[in-house]
């Protein structure tokens, strides 16, 4: 009692301070699955407290942030943004130089990442007279405000961002109170206080966020991903709202490590077409009790992603004949083996697979080693955080194009990888444009030639709302990208 009393009083006095009476409104009380790790939470904390020059609606689409407006120059290679009127949270005034620095900063520490390749074709970053700000990019890139808008380059100064929202730890939660619209630089709408409300942030994992919902201890549950999405009863869903978002991205497996029988390309090959990739699809969505528009893929980029139109692989093969085949490259392989290898090396049979926790994880893993036993191979789970010699991705395009796709393996990101592609992606950059679907077509062929990353459909997210709260939250819409920001939640007013 002693310890809820103390945090309510924290709370209040805070929630007073932060937003100049919104703490009127209830807390939206919001969970976070984190099965698959804290970088979602992180993702989405970070958008929340820290803007960048553009932002992300709660449609997906690009909406101003610290950049007032822009405009778009030299035929795609120059962006200049106009900065909005206001300060940093320490009263230094926001400029062209700060916020230059600032994404400096933001960009250097993506280095190593995917998202950081992404970032390469950013050419300069220029301060210019009082609140202006130009980026140069090596070459136009249709996308780039999107790429932009993403929560990692959410700008802060002396470790601090400019909102929209203010972000306060206590007793394990993580509270957020929307910043007043004046002292964000922007216009401040009357009666604007007893139009918001602050959100309580938790982070747990799928089953018990989902028990959370249930008991009427939150409200809404967000960051949910297939692998972690506990069974869902048909009578649950007349209750509780389970949606959905099947979104453009890779969910697969990687190779990270090309030795012993992932060394040999074939036996890569046998064991991608092995993998009954529309049964995997079918028991996961029957566990979901449903999932509208989910199919599974043998391709890298997903469908409606550029010009890019290859066919399904194995299409003219059924699964006793891919089976055959695999079973025959084990064989031989095995076979080889034997010759060379030392009794206590073992067969080699063995792959170890990286996977989050979760019951949907659980079916996944079910599925996936009783494909591969078919063909004499054995699968060992291990957590995400351990060596592996297969691991799961299940990442959500972060703007419409193939090359994030390639990004997502390049060499300076997987040193498994696959070099040609990356130098057919390069040179898709520097072609004129009706030319540049031909190269990454070629791309996508060398990569999944390589098998080295191994489609299995495409990425899901769901979300769940609880009894009574879906008035409360319009602020949540289906969206192509699974984008779901926290800001838009606390407007109570919608």
């Amino acid at each position: 009692m002693l310890r809820k009393n103390r945090i309510s009083i924290l709370m209040a006095a805070f929630l007073a301070a932060a937003c100049h009476g919104s703490a009127q409104q209830q807390p939206l009380r919001v969970v976070m699955v984190n099965d698959s790790g804290s970088a979602a939470l992180d993702r989405e904390l970070r958008a929340a407290t820290a803007e960048g020059l553009v932002s992300l609606d709660e449609e997906g689409k690009v909406v101003p942030g610290l950049a007032e407006r822009w405009i778009v120059a030299d035929e795609g290679r120059g962006y200049i943004f106009r900065l909005r009127d206001s300060a940093w949270p320490d009263g230094t005034k926001l400029s062209g130089e700060t916020a230059r620095q600032a994404l400096r900063r933001a960009i250097a520490a993506q280095k190593g990442r995917a998202l950081g390749q992404d970032l390469t074709i950013i050419e300069d970053i220029r301060a210019m007279a009082g609140r202006v700000i130009e980026i140069r990019l090596a070459q136009p890139m249709p996308n780039f405000l999107q790429l932009l808008a993403q929560p990692e380059l959410g700008l802060e100064h002396r470790g601090q961002g400019a909102g929209p929202m203010r972000r306060k730890h206590v007793e394990g939660l993580d509270w957020l109170t929307p910043i007043s619209p004046d002292a964000r630089g922007l216009p401040m709408p009357e009666g604007w206080a007893a139009t918001v409300r602050p959100l309580s942030i938790r982070a747990m994992g799928g089953e018990k966020a989902v028990a959370q919902l249930l008991a009427g201890q939150a409200d809404v549950v967000l960051g949910g991903r297939i692998t972690d999405l506990p069974p869902i009863q048909r009578g649950l869903l007349g209750q509780r709202t389970a949606r959905f978002d099947v979104a453009p991205g890779l969910f697969g497996l990687i190779v990270e490590k090309d030795s012993g029988f992932l060394a040999v390309p074939t036996n890569r090959a046998a064991l991608a077409m092995v993998i009954d990739r529309a049964a995997l699809v079918n028991a996961l969505g029957m566990q979901a009790g449903g999932i509208p528009g989910w199919s599974p893929t043998t391709r890298l980029i997903s469908p409606g992603i550029g010009e890019v139109q290859l066919p399904e692989r194995w299409s003219d093969m059924d699964m006793d004949h891919r089976r055959a085949v695999a079973v025959e490259r084990v064989a031989v392989w095995s076979k080889a083996r034997k010759l060379t290898a030392r009794p206590e090396e073992g067969d080699g049979l063995e792959l170890r697979i990286a996977m989050p926790d979760g019951a949907g994880a659980n079916v996944l893993f079910s599925r996936l080693a009783q494909d591969v036993a078919a063909i004499g191979l054995r699968l060992r789970r291990v957590g995400m955080g351990e060596s592996a010699d297969l691991r799961l991705v299940d990442e959500v395009a972060r703007y419409p194009s193939p090359v994030w796709f390639f990004n997502q393996l390049h060499c300076g990101v997987h040193p498994v990888c696959t070099p040609d592609a990356d130098h057919l992606v390069a040179q898709a950059w520097n072609v004129e444009p009706p030319l540049a679907p031909a190269l990454y077509a070629e791309a996508e062929r060398e990569v999944m030639e390589a098998n080295l990353f191994i489609p299995l459909a495409l990425p899901v997210r769901w979300t769940m709302i609880g009894k009574g709260a879906g008035n409360l939250l319009r602020g949540l819409v289906p969206n192509a990208y699974g984008v779901h920001p926290l800001y838009p939640l606390s407007d109570a007013a919608r």
